[in-house]
């Protein structure tokens, strides 16, 4: 590679610098939420609990992976309003994106209300995980509403780049979340040993406080993309399918490629609970490094939404270069990081590991998959920052069903392989084709468009 070639995704300092104040809040914010998941989980593990609370969690999953979607779609209309200067428009795709994640919650929340023991039996067959399971999604189901209305609160101040005022809630409602967990589940300073049942109290009420502390904050404060007005409130139907045109094939994308998830934790289940257990432990690890993916994610979706926003489609194509030259580090320090830590963190866990070789092995072979997702996050982030949505949905969700489960079914049911290891390994195979096909759909500069004409 020139010298040319290489300046061209090595950055001024400005652009560091603005990355810096969007990006960081939310990578020790990601990184705290993965500390305080490891604890909640070491904790959880101690009364051999780590099984059943996974398997009740995928369903908090999938709801959080389609309200990604919705959020997604409204916070590019926000990010570009902001580079536009236009409050009203930010106020009206708030609500809009509020709309959407509310309906998500609440068809989950029936879900787990009415069909829990079909869910829970559905990804492992053994009667203990999911009589366990359906102890703690029987209380952790109510706090799906004030999740998402949290996570679109999330989504608007990244769009408006104001992520520190996330993060100062963020940490309140971690902080009380372990407390809480802690005094609950093993009955400290006088409160009730519950076990599960006290973790699942600790996250309603995290959640819950979250999102009051949200909806106070953002009226005292008066935010530009919130207000309680009715105007600001009425959303004309015109925008509504603006909004909806973009929203809806991500949250489609988001709905196939959450429940593709759980249909791998059903292939990975096939090994049985000391395999799962083991799959759930390092992934709960590797999310961990996802800090650093997560905070250059929000920099670039905000960053990107803001510039094309502004009409500037020749800067943001630049700036994407940028992002590369950053993803290529990341990737590479990502992934070290983890090969060298992987016994040591899988330790953290002690006795409430049964099979500690295996989940160190599981963790080093998900390093791979962290340093391709490191390039997959950014493609996303372009595409949906331009309303490239439709590609996208292919990309991401298509690829799931088209590539990684069908070969994760003929490994684990045809060829029979009989260790979850290998089989993590071979399917790494759909995330390297993610990322050569999104490379090339980025370079042909279809994502460059301003949605706020």
């Amino acid at each position: 590679m020139n010298n040319l070639t290489l300046k061209k995704y090595l950055a001024p300092a400005r652009f560091y610098k603005r990355m810096a104040i969007v990006g960081l809040p939310i990578m020790i914010q990601q990184m705290l939420n993965s500390i305080m998941g490891i604890v909640d989980s070491i904790m959880v593990s101690s009364i051999n609990g780590v099984s059943a609370v996974g398997n009740a969690t995928q369903i908090e999953n999938l709801m959080m992976t389609i309200s990604f979607g919705a959020a997604s779609g409204a916070s590019i209309f926000i990010a570009q309003y902001f580079g536009a200067k236009d409050q009203m428009h930010q106020r009206k795709s708030f609500m809009v994106g509020v709309s959407f994640t509310l309906m998500i919650a609440l068809g989950m929340l029936t879900l787990a209300a009415f069909f829990p023991s079909i869910l829970m039996r559905f990804f492992i067959d053994d009667v203990e995980v999911i009589e366990r399971s359906l102890i703690y999604l029987d209380i952790v189901k109510w706090s799906y509403i004030p999740f998402v209305i949290t996570m679109m609160f999330s989504f608007a101040y990244r769009s408006i780049q104001k992520t520190m005022i996330s993060l100062g809630i963020g940490i309140f409602a971690m902080v009380t979340n372990v407390t809480l967990n802690a005094l609950l589940i093993f009955g400290l300073f006088g409160f009730p040993a519950l076990g599960i049942q006290g973790a699942a109290i600790a996250t309603l009420i995290a959640h819950t406080l979250s999102a009051i502390i949200h909806v106070i904050y953002a009226v005292t404060t008066k935010q530009p993309f919130f207000s309680l007005k009715l105007k600001d409130m009425k959303v004309e139907s015109q925008l509504v399918k603006k909004i909806s045109s973009r929203a809806v094939p991500l949250m489609f994308n988001e709905l196939f490629f959450g429940v593709g998830m759980t249909l791998f934790i059903r292939f990975y289940g096939m090994y049985g609970p000391e395999s799962l257990e083991s799959y759930y432990v390092a992934n709960q690890l590797s999310m961990f490094f996802f800090f650093a993916i997560m905070g250059v994610n929000a920099a670039s979706s905000a960053i990107l939404g803001a510039i094309l926003g502004e009409g500037k489609l020749e800067e943001a194509e630049q700036t994407m270069h940028y992002f590369y030259g950053v993803g290529v580090f990341l990737a590479v320090i990502l992934s070290i990081a983890v090969l060298i830590l992987a016994p040591w963190l899988v330790n953290l866990y002690g006795n409430g590991v049964s099979n500690p070789g295996l989940a160190t092995t599981i963790l080093r072979i998900l390093s791979l998959r962290l340093a391709l997702r490191v390039f997959n996050v950014l493609i996303f982030s372009a595409l949906r920052a331009g309303g490239d949505a439709k590609f996208l949905t292919w990309l991401d969700a298509g690829l799931v069903w088209g590539l990684g489960l069908p070969l994760t079914a003929f490994l684990v049911m045809v060829v029979k392989i009989d260790s979850l290891a290998a089989v993590l390994l071979f399917v790494q195979v759909e995330q390297v084709v993610r990322v050569v096909i999104g490379l090339m759909r980025v370079s042909q500069g279809r994502w460059l468009m301003n949605l706020t004409r």
